[in-house]
């Protein structure tokens, strides 16, 4: 289905209101080869923190409904949804929810694993459209090659994006950048797109996205990846990251105000490269962030100070991500809000998920 193509349709921000966040249950072992046993109870904690805050859905089926309920335990903000998937990282293969009209719209990216990195994927290939058949809400299949942590934005309009996982033989190999941002402001409402080129971290299998770069916490402030370190093999191009932000910042309208979020040190597992990041951050719609944290006090700690003084009126709920970041993401990797608006047709929502109770 094509949309009209007119400034109607609008992506919320992550600090708008949410009707609930979605997550999937980690079940595949290979995304942490070696050091799987502590993830799902890593991964429990920071649902059940999230539905301190607001309600929440987690894809297990089968078995994995049992696993998850008994990890989770019994609440009445938690809904364990029947929908069998390849993988956990939901912000990738999940619907993008857009309003238009004030209807909630769910785009469906093509998504091929980061480029056909990890076979199988046909089950989270069908996860966008499967979950919006679910909440009663329209569906708009995009041919675009798109992973949902490659975008951010403002809620304004504005879009910060990286060209290196996007413009890929693998995913995309007949769109041209002008193409790419045509179908962003169709689907997106998209009015100014930033393509940052400074780099992505080493270790991170996603070709750059930008969750783990630069994330926007209000229409006027971005917190940006740094490292303090000249010797991290990161530090040149989140230098040029941030500079080019920055030099965007002071052109665009509203300005933007770029701050520098250090990276912790380099921490390796089995001679690889974890890619951690605090702009991996979980925004639950202006109630509280979730922001994943590393063990190493003095960054985590002024990661939270700084996030604490751009969201005064926010909760900033460190949650630790130590053993997680291994499977080569955090907090927003692994979740996908829906925005609180009303669907077009009440009567056509139908119950959002089966609740598997222990």
């Amino acid at each position: 289905m094509t949309p009209p193509n007119d400034t109607s349709r609008r992506w919320p921000a992550e600090w708008e209101p949410q009707a609930a966040v979605w997550f999937s249950w980690p079940h595949r072992r290979e995304t942490w080869p070696g050091h799987y046993p502590p993830i799902p109870e890593a991964f429990a904690r920071m649902v059940r923190k999230a539905s301190d805050y607001l309600p929440v859905r987690v894809l297990a089926a089968d078995k994995l409904a049992v696993t998850a309920g008994a990890h989770l335990g019994p609440s009445a903000s938690i809904e364990i949804v029947d929908l069998p998937t390849n993988d956990c990282w939901i912000r990738d293969y999940g619907p993008t929810f857009v309003v238009e009209d004030n209807e909630l719209i769910g785009i469906a990216w093509r998504f091929n694993a980061w480029g056909g990195k990890y076979a199988p994927w046909d089950k989270d290939a069908a996860a966008a459209q499967w979950i919006c058949e679910r909440i009663g809400v329209r569906c708009e299949m995009s041919s675009l090659g798109l992973e949902g942590g490659a975008i951010e934005t403002d809620g304004q309009g504005r879009l910060l994006v990286t060209p290196g996982c996007i413009e890929t033989a693998t995913r995309n190999p007949d769109w041209t950048r002008q193409m790419i941002a045509e179908e962003w402001k169709l689907r997106l409402g998209i009015e100014q797109v930033v393509w940052v080129d400074g780099g992505g971290l080493e270790g991170d299998d996603t070709d750059g996205h930008i969750d783990q770069l630069a994330r926007f916490v209000d229409p006027q402030n971005v917190v940006c990846a740094v490292s303090d370190h000249s010797q991290d093999v990161n530090h040149r191009g989140l230098e040029a990251n941030f500079e080019q932000l920055k030099r965007w910042g002071q052109q665009t309208q509203p300005k933007v105000t770029i701050h520098r979020l250090p990276i912790p040190p380099a921490r390796y597992i089995d001679d690889s490269r974890i890619p951690e990041s605090y702009t991996n951050f979980l925004m639950l719609g202006g109630r509280a962030v979730l922001v994943p944290t590393f063990r190493h006090t003095k960054y985590d700690e002024a990661a939270l100070r700084l996030l604490r003084e751009l969201l005064p009126g926010q909760e900033i709920v460190p949650v630790d991500a130590y053993d997680f970041a291994w499977g080569l993401g955090a907090w927003h990797c692994a979740s996908q809000q829906q925005p609180a608006v009303r669907p077009a047709v009440e009567a056509a929502v139908q119950p959002a998920v089966e609740v598997a109770r222990q």
